[in-house]
């Protein structure tokens, strides 16, 4: 094989560390360890989502060879214009692992360079582009059948997070619950203080359980603890009226924060991105409607998903054009209150296993939420280790096969012996 060059295009925190990094392991183990016949190249682009550290965490992976962070991204996509001056191999393959579609388009384009494209959820520019690594048989129906060919299903590139069993009638009697209350002020608003009146009735009813809170890498400790707060947040006492403050415990040497209640409820608050070591801990999960919901999916974790509509003004994080009626100036609100009370009627659904599955494997419950009726439900789930046994496998059934990476890496190889015309 000639000299090849590798460029991974990819953008956020989550898609570094759970897609980038399984697929340069894979790449070095089907395609050697030598750099001077693979080298393997990480190009980011901006995400709305970045901590600013990504490009020291690709810099950090010893299969890697050179990184470009994202601020110089769309010098190189206009004038191809690398901030080193990078040097590019006559043959190679432009991979896709985060960001827009088309940006794999119009580099493979400008390198003459083969394009692989991991899609998750969606397959664009099939007539273009050469190859895709798709999750799910899902995204193949939603490709014309003349582009079909060009599609292979390789699973969830973070399945290899999710452990293949769980002992959930032994997680029960010392429950660990996750929290993720999203990272949107439209969503924190609401679901912070709902999750914390749900969390304070399960500890009355159970107080050995435990509860972990990872936290979105756009926000910190201090404004995710604001919403918390009824001076900051007034939805907090319209949604079980449970305040929280931020807390800092030395324990084993070491720093932990919590956001405690007057009751003496801890609910430990995980900076760590992805948080996926902890969430594995939990057996079940509450959530907002978002990504949050593919990810406890892909982790098999058993999850409720909250959609509560006490002010249903607030909510205003939907996608498309739901999403921008009600982000409009002056008349956002009234916009977002008709989008809004559509969506507690309509039978939709919002949670990504759901979608995939096309069936309500876990419950979204949409409305004015009550605290004490959600932790009815948590508490029968946690009496009943059967059901979250149950869900656990149904989530783990959709997610897609394993090995997802090495099949990539195959995919990669099949693409580079077959290198664009001149």
């Amino acid at each position: 094989m000639k000299p090849v060059d590798v460029l991974i295009l990819s953008n956020g925190p989550g898609e570094i560390t759970t897609w980038v990094r399984p697929v340069v392991k894979s790449l070095r183990q089907q395609l050697g360890d030598d750099p001077a016949q693979l080298r393997i190249s990480v190009m980011l682009s901006p995400c709305p989502h970045s901590t600013g550290q990504e490009a020291a965490i690709a810099r950090g992976y010893a299969e890697v060879d050179r990184v470009q962070s994202s601020e110089h991204f769309f010098a190189f996509l206009l004038w191809g214009k690398t901030a080193d001056a990078w040097h590019w191999r006559d043959q190679g393959v432009v991979l896709f692992l985060g960001g827009d579609q088309f940006y794999a388009l119009m580099i493979g384009q400008r390198l003459g360079y083969r394009t692989v494209i991991y899609a998750e959820w969606e397959a664009r520019w099939y007539r273009w582009l050469d190859g895709f690594a798709v999750m799910n048989q899902r995204v193949i129906e939603g490709v014309p059948e003349q582009y079909r060919h060009k599609l292979s299903i390789v699973g969830d590139l973070m399945a290899d997070f999710s452990p293949t069993s769980l002992d959930f009638k032994e997680m029960a009697r010392n429950p660990i619950i996750g929290i993720l209350p999203g990272s949107k002020p439209g969503k924190l608003t609401q679901g912070v203080p709902l999750c914390l009146a749900i969390a304070q009735e399960i500890y009355r009813q159970k107080p050995q359980t435990r509860f972990l809170l990872p936290i979105a890498p756009t926000i910190n400790r201090e404004t995710l603890v604001r919403f918390a707060d009824p001076e900051h947040n007034p939805f907090v006492m319209k949604m079980g009226g449970v305040r929280g403050q931020l807390m800092v415990k030395n324990e084993d040497r070491e720093k932990k924060y919590y956001l405690q209640t007057p009751t003496g409820l801890n609910i430990q608050l995980i900076s760590q991105f992805p948080a996926h070591e902890q969430l594995q801990q939990c057996c079940l999960a509450l959530t907002t409607v978002g990504a949050n919901t593919a990810e406890l999916g892909a982790l098999g974790i058993p999850m409720i998903v909250l959609l509560p509509t006490q002010q249903l003004d607030a909510m205003r994080t939907w996608d498309g054009i739901p999403g921008i009626l009600a982000n409009l100036p002056i008349v956002g609100s009234q916009l977002a209150k008709l989008i809004n009370a559509r969506v507690v009627k309509t039978g939709r659904l919002f949670a990504w296993p759901n979608i995939w599955a096309k069936e309500e494997i876990v419950p979204e419950l949409k409305g004015e939420l009550q605290a004490e009726s959600v932790a009815a439900l948590v508490l029968d789930w946690l009496d009943n280790p059967l059901k979250l046994n149950e869900i656990h496998h149904r989530l783990l059934e959709v997610r897609g096969e394993p090995g997802a990476a090495q099949k990539i890496a195959q995919i990669v190889q099949k693409q580079l012996s077959n290198p664009k015309n001149p």
